[in-house]
């Protein structure tokens, strides 16, 4: 079953699968711990951790996790979602493209390198462009599957705009297939999650078209 979840690109939940004691010890404590382990893991392999150019490497990588690539998981860095009334009653589609996402495979801690096309319709509100932006990286700076970060990131969005009419398209590569396995460099992977009007077939393909229109600035 381990296995077959690892090559399929299977996802168990909507949700990440955190434990309900993930943030019982500091993010110090975590680092400590991650550098143990890394270590071991270097050590195994063969490694000589007094070389100058690898010794700092355990505390490096153990730093790299809990800071960077996977700060999403700590809810104190969730983005802050503040909202507006949409005083100049702009009343079409708003679309944020070409959002730049770095995420980890969550079956082989391998980067998922890609875009993100966010779009929203007003419902009497309106959000901070950057906000777009900080909302995909945070739910992106975790152990990831594509299509539950495609998912999250629309349900951030209504929950923050109080309306369904969110989508989101997000077209990456993973290196998990890029750089193992099939090392097939070619390919990559697209999803997308349309919310309330968007289901509807004129909407969609109204957004689709502005996030393959040619960005020449």
């Amino acid at each position: 079953m381990i296995d077959e979840i690892g090559e399929n690109h299977i996802a168990t939940s909507a949700q990440n699968p955190v434990r309900i004691d993930a943030f019982e010890i500091s993010d110090e404590e975590k680092i400590e711990s991650i550098k143990k382990d890394v270590a071991n893991i270097l050590h195994t392999l063969g490694m000589d951790l007094t070389d100058d150019s690898i010794k700092g490497t355990p505390n490096r990588v153990a730093k790299m996790f809990v800071k960077e690539l996977f700060g999403g998981l700590n809810p104190d860095k969730r983005p802050s979602a503040s909202t507006f009334e949409n005083n100049y009653k702009y009343g079409e589609m708003l679309v944020e493209k070409n959002i730049t996402v770095y995420s980890t495979c969550e079956h082989h801690l391998l980067p998922i390198i890609g875009r993100a096309h966010v779009a929203y319709i007003s419902n009497g509100r309106v959000i901070g462009l950057s906000k777009m932006n900080r909302i995909v990286d945070f739910y992106a700076k975790r152990p990831q599957v594509q299509e539950r970060l495609t998912m999250q990131i629309v349900q951030e969005l209504q929950l923050a705009l109080g309306t369904d009419d969110v989508a989101c398209v997000i077209d990456a590569k993973h290196l998990c297939v890029n750089s193992r396995g099939i090392r097939d460099i070619e390919s990559s992977t697209v999803t997308s999650e349309f919310g309330g009007r968007f289901k509807e077939e004129a909407m969609r393909k109204e957004f689709l078209n502005y996030i393959s229109l040619e960005t020449k600035f």
